[in-house]
């Protein structure tokens, strides 16, 4: 499985209040997530966003409540990936669970910029930036779980077994 698209850039602790704020919490509809997403943050996200886009990110994306809305809004919204320095434990494993793909690679959260354009390849974990030629060794998924995000989730992934 590959992705590769234009980055959104962010800093540390950006929390899933302003991943998708809690005012639209009464919303369960993917595309209506997505109408919101990011907006506390950035207003003009989605605006620019298309299918396959990525956002990196710092430390901590993805802290404070454990909504699973947050990953279903990135998801809505086109993000094919999520690259990040650390991410809060109960994100990461509703992304997971709802087939949103994240890497942890601190070089690479740190070097790419807003606007770069990146390849990621998740059978080796390989993070391509290639607006500045670089490359970064990101974790790779163990089969198991890209096997969940090729179903489009974990209940998919169960379901077709």
């Amino acid at each position: 499985m590959k992705a590769n698209g234009t980055v959104f850039k962010y800093g540390d602790n950006v929390d899933t209040d302003v991943i998708i704020p809690a005012r639209y919490l009464n919303v369960s509809e993917p595309s209506e997530l997505a109408a919101h997403c990011m907006e506390d943050i950035d207003r003009e996200f989605i605006h620019h966003v298309k299918k396959g886009d990525i956002i990196v990110a710092n430390k901590n994306f993805g802290c404070g409540s454990s909504r699973e809305h947050a990953p279903i809004a990135i998801k809505a919204a086109g993000i094919s990936c999520v690259i990040a320095e650390t991410f809060a434990r109960i994100f990461y494993r509703n992304a997971i669970n709802i087939g949103l793909p994240i890497i942890e690679c601190p070089e690479a959260a740190n070097d790419i910029e807003a606007g770069d354009q990146v390849e990621i390849d998740f059978d080796s974990g390989m993070i391509y930036d290639r607006t500045k030629g670089t490359e970064y060794k990101g974790q790779a998924f163990p089969e198991f779980m890209q096997k969940i995000i090729a179903a489009e989730g974990l209940i998919n992934y169960i379901n077709n077994r």
